[in-house]
């Protein structure tokens, strides 16, 4: 505790992360007033319990990370879903695509131009998006909240969806450049912590005693594990060759376990709802009655069932493969240690130090994959152990933890950096 408050201390009287820290609360605080300014023209009354019904789903997860926006129905209704998205299509792109692989190795100007390729990209997923998940929102809603086929009405929503949501990506470069951490991950952080105390008064409202104790215990155990896990890493020992003496310098190249973040979670998610979208497109059809019984039984998102939590599962062990093979390059992670003059001991620089980096990579990915997994299906077997509360549902998100997790660790991280540069600065 001494400590806890020496640190608070310490960063009240440090002036430049004092003001970092205040700017950021400032636009953190921005954002939510924009969560709560709602479109004109739609009908809301609905879109609170329609989305407690979704659980993990497409539109749970949507709303998750919008911290309560798309409940509002309000002007950034799709948070900063189509940014992560075009996010990711260009980091897809930058492997197949020669010029911004090229892009890439001009260190921060080619990244400053990547970051304006990915903004001019959102602009039109947000708009397409805003009209999809607008219908969407209907095709699940027994009542209509906004009339879909009037253009003349869905054209200024859709319009100030997508204003929406490039506003919000500028409050988050803000917040990268003038603020404390990274901005777009605090948005989303913001939107997580903001509907927690709902989660708890939902839960306080219609679970036990005894249910909420083990919610906030089970809640607690897995924050512990995730704490866990993206603290890990493996230490692989580097040595360098010094020009200036005879010395070699030792040092290590730390390999997370969880590589790949929420990526594929996200993937996973987007590709197991999509069957329970279509079912509900063609809901009444009788050529399609078979089939979407079927969905409707067995992929249903808002109730999980053992074949959809299979499927959740190895969708996201997948997709975690997938993603860390096109975001860690062992080949030229090998090069830049040979540049350097250093060398694995025990291993020849280049190939051999190449296939080292390679083998370990797949055997923590391997783990990684099992974590992401293993995080994102126990909300739902809890759920179903409890008898299949929402409120107990959203309350243990693994989502929402990982997320959580990784932003508080970041900013620890930040500002215990930023508090040794200003001691230094005063030696």
């Amino acid at each position: 505790m001494n400590q806890l408050m020496n640190t608070l201390h310490h960063i009240v009287r440090t002036k430049s992360l004092r003001d970092k820290i205040l700017f950021t609360i400032a636009m953190l605080v921005v954002f939510r007033v924009l969560a709560h300014i709602t479109i004109p023209g739609a009908d809301v009354s609905g879109i609170k319990s329609l989305i407690g019904q979704q659980g993990e789903s497409a539109l749970g997860v949507f709303s998750l990370l919008t911290g309560g926006a798309m409940e509002n129905f309000s002007v950034v209704l799709m948070g900063l879903t189509p940014y992560i998205n075009a996010s990711i299509i260009m980091q897809l792109l930058g492997v197949i695509v020669p010029r911004l692989e090229n892009l890439k190795k001009e260190g921060d100007a080619g990244q400053q131009k990547i970051n304006q390729y990915t903004r001019r990209l959102a602009v039109p997923l947000a708009f397409a998006q805003s009209y999809g998940m607008m219908v969407l929102i209907n095709r699940f809603s027994p009542t209509p909240i906004v009339d879909t086929t009037d253009f003349t009405i869905m054209l200024p929503m859709m319009l100030t969806v997508t204003a929406g949501t490039m506003l919000l990506v500028w409050i988050g470069e803000l917040i990268s450049e003038k603020g404390i951490g990274n901005g777009i991950s605090l948005l989303i952080f913001a939107g997580i912590v903001s509907v927690v105390p709902n989660q708890i008064a939902g839960a306080f409202q219609s679970a036990s005693l005894p249910i909420i104790l083990l919610l906030a215990a089970a809640t607690a155990a897995l924050t512990i594990f995730v704490v866990y896990v993206l603290e890990a890493d493996r230490k692989v020992p580097v040595v360098y060759a010094s020009k200036k003496s005879a010395q070699q310098q030792r040092s290590f190249l730390p390999l997370k376990i969880n590589q790949a973040g929420m990526i594929p979670i996200i993937f996973a998610i987007s590709i197991i709802s999509f069957p329970s979208i279509m079912a509900q497109v063609v809901q009444g059809n009788p050529q399609f009655t078979a089939i979407t019984n079927w969905i409707g039984s067995n992929l249903n998102p808002a109730s999980p069932t053992l074949v959809y939590n299979v499927i959740y599962f190895f969708l996201i062990y997948g997709f975690t493969f997938f993603y860390v093979s096109i975001v860690f390059d062992p080949k030229k992670m090998a090069e830049n240690i040979q540049k350097r003059s250093g060398f694995v001991p025990g291993y020849r620089p280049g190939t051999e130090t190449e296939n080292l980096l390679e083998g370990i990579m797949n055997r923590l990915c391997f783990w990684g994959a099992l974590f992401l997994a293993s995080v994102a299906i126990l909300p739902l077997l809890f759920q179903q152990f409890l008898g299949g509360g929402t409120s107990v549902a959203l309350f243990v998100s693994g989502a929402g933890i990982i997320i959580v997790v990784s932003v508080v660790l970041d900013l620890i991280r930040r500002i215990n950096a930023h508090l040794v540069m200003h001691d230094y600065d005063k030696l």
